[in-house]
C-alpha cells in the first residue's frame, strides 16, 4: 500500500531530526546566481544543494592558509580625477568661505 502524503511528510521530518540536517537559505543576485550555473555546468552537478556543498567541504579543506584568501570579498578600488579634486577643492573653500561670512 502507498504511503499518502502526510505519512511521507512525517518519515522526511523524522529522518532529517535523525540525522541533524538544517535548511540554509541563501539570496543571491543574477550574476551569483549564473556563477553558480556555470560551476555546476562544468562539474556536471544537476542540484545547487550538492554544489554548495561540496564547495564548502572542498573549501573547508583548504584550512585557514588556503581558504581565507578566497573568502575575502572583493575591494574596488576608488580614484579620483585631477579636475575633480580641483572641483571639490573649489567648492570647500566656497562653502567656508560662506560659513565665515554667515557668522
Amino acid at each position: 500500500m502507498a504511503m499518502d502524503q502526510a505519512e511521507r511528510d512525517r518519515r522526511r521530518r523524522e529522518r532529517a531530526e535523525r540525522l541533524q540536517e538544517e535548511d540554509l537559505r541563501l539570496k543571491v543576485r543574477s550574476g551569483t546566481k549564473q556563477a553558480l550555473l556555470e560551476l555546476m555546468e562544468w562539474a556536471g552537478i544537476e542540484e545547487q544543494g550538492e554544489a554548495m556543498t561540496l564547495m564548502i567541504h572542498h573549501l573547508h579543506g583548504l584550512g585557514p592558509g588556503g581558504a581565507l584568501p578566497l573568502l575575502e570579498p572583493p575591494r574596488h578600488e576608488i580614484t579620483v580625477s585631477p579636475s575633480v579634486v580641483r572641483k571639490l577643492e573649489n567648492f570647500r573653500a566656497c562653502e567656508a568661505l560662506r560659513l565665515t561670512s554667515d557668522t
